[in-house]
């Protein structure tokens, strides 16, 4: 559960600082999804997804068993 929680409040720093440092951005980059075709965006998803899960690996299986 301690993990859990962990994991949530750092997901929460990450996606909050882009808001805190460039709102205006955030905005426009918002605003550019509305055209941006639904295969583009699955695309994007999937990467992020599998980026996600290759990191949860490499922190969990190779980082922690060495040193």
């Amino acid at each position: 559960m301690d993990d859990l929680l962990t994991f949530l409040g750092l997901i929460l720093i990450v996606e909050g600082l882009p808001y805190l440092a460039f709102p205006s951005r955030v905005k426009r980059w918002a605003e550019s999804l509305i055209g941006m075709d639904d295969t583009t965006m699955r695309v994007i998803g999937v990467m992020a997804t599998a980026g996600g899960i290759i990191l949860v690996y490499i922190g969990r299986r190779i980082l922690s068993h060495t040193g």
